[in-house]
């Protein structure tokens, strides 16, 4: 009896590990948003996602909107001084609502916390304010019928950085987010796989006297690497298991046969897209690129789409093409 009970068990387990992208990545999921801060912005995890998901789903209308902002906080914080004075950190809760009008997203990514500690020693009340501003996001976000998923900071290399203790106010922060699955939030861990990695490689380094590893040469940052795991983090929670060992978005898609031109292009469609959308949005941040008109940008996105859609279609030539996904 016990053995069946077990068995059962286990049968439970693997189905709900099984079923949770069809749970998450439902057939009512057409529009998924990502929201963030200046590594959102750069978009390589947000490109490694989509071009992985788009091999998995060539017959889905998905469309993958990045709206990152550089300098942004969801704490409404600002240090004194920043950009040297000439303009404050935006605040998403400034826009948030003409990005959620806009967009109109089935599903939402959110990687907030690397800015708004604004790299000083741990606060109280700085700590508040990013736990009022992650409510008020998630609160937002459900309103408007969506469902969001938050991301925890990556991690501050403070090696390479210039903030003193800053990664363990991110480590806090990290804790604080994960501690909401409690509450039914879905949240996923970048920081601790980022961390561990960071440390894993740095350990190495060290053995042999090398210059310390660093997924983020400014200490913030991260590079190609730092935004894979990020982007593996998140598929493997849409419970993509076989990712987990792969070192790069490339060896992931070996069914693409140029997986390397499939990637570059979901790149230049997503930067050209992001700029339209941040600027028909009317963000406040200056310093950042003119995106071209929205619809101009949709009609060009369309033609891209095609050529994306053919690579797929080589690899699963059995699948219908996915429809471009141009917002009405």
């Amino acid at each position: 009896m016990k053995k069946r009970i077990n068995i059962a068990l286990v049968t439970l387990i693997i189905f709900f590990h099984q079923s949770l992208p069809a749970q998450i990545l439902g057939p009512g999921v057409k529009r998924i948003l990502f929201l963030g801060n200046s590594i959102t912005w750069a978009g390589n995890y947000v490109n490694d996602v989509e071009a992985y998901l788009r091999v998995q789903y060539p017959g889905r209308e998905l469309e993958f909107i990045n709206t990152g902002l550089s300098s942004e906080t969801v704490s409404g914080l600002s240090e004194p001084g920043h950009a040297g004075g000439s303009f404050p950190r935006p605040d998403l809760h400034e826009r948030l609502a003409r990005v959620l009008e806009q967009t109109k997203p089935d599903l939402v990514f959110a990687c907030y916390g690397m800015n708004d500690g604004i790299y000083m020693p741990f606060d109280k009340d700085r700590f508040q304010k990013f736990k009022d501003g992650i409510n008020r996001l998630h609160i937002e976000v459900e309103k408007k019928g969506a469902k969001i998923i938050h991301l925890t900071p990556p991690v501050y290399d403070e090696l390479k950085g210039k903030s003193i203790g800053y990664a363990a106010v991110l480590d806090r922060y990290a804790d604080w987010l994960l501690s909401k699955r409690q509450a039914k939030w879905d949240v996923v861990d970048i920081h601790y796989p980022m961390k561990k990695y960071l440390l894993a490689h740095r350990k190495v380094d060290a053995q042999f006297g090398l210059d310390g590893f660093a997924l983020a040469q400014d200490g913030v940052h991260p590079g190609e690497v730092g935004h894979w795991i990020m982007a593996r983090e998140i598929l493997l929670y849409l419970g993509f298991k076989e990712v987990a060992r792969s070192p790069g978005i490339v060896e992931s898609l070996k069914q693409i046969e140029d997986a390397p031109q499939y990637v570059k292009l979901i790149a230049q469609r997503q930067n050209m897209m992001r700029d339209a959308w941040l600027t028909a949005t009317k963000h406040k941040r200056p310093g950042l690129p003119v995106g071209l008109p929205l619809e101009e940008a949709q009609s060009k996105s369309a033609g891209l789409l095609v050529k994306i859609d053919s690579l797929i279609n080589k690899a699963s030539p059995v699948l219908k093409p996915a429809k471009s996904a141009v917002q009405k």
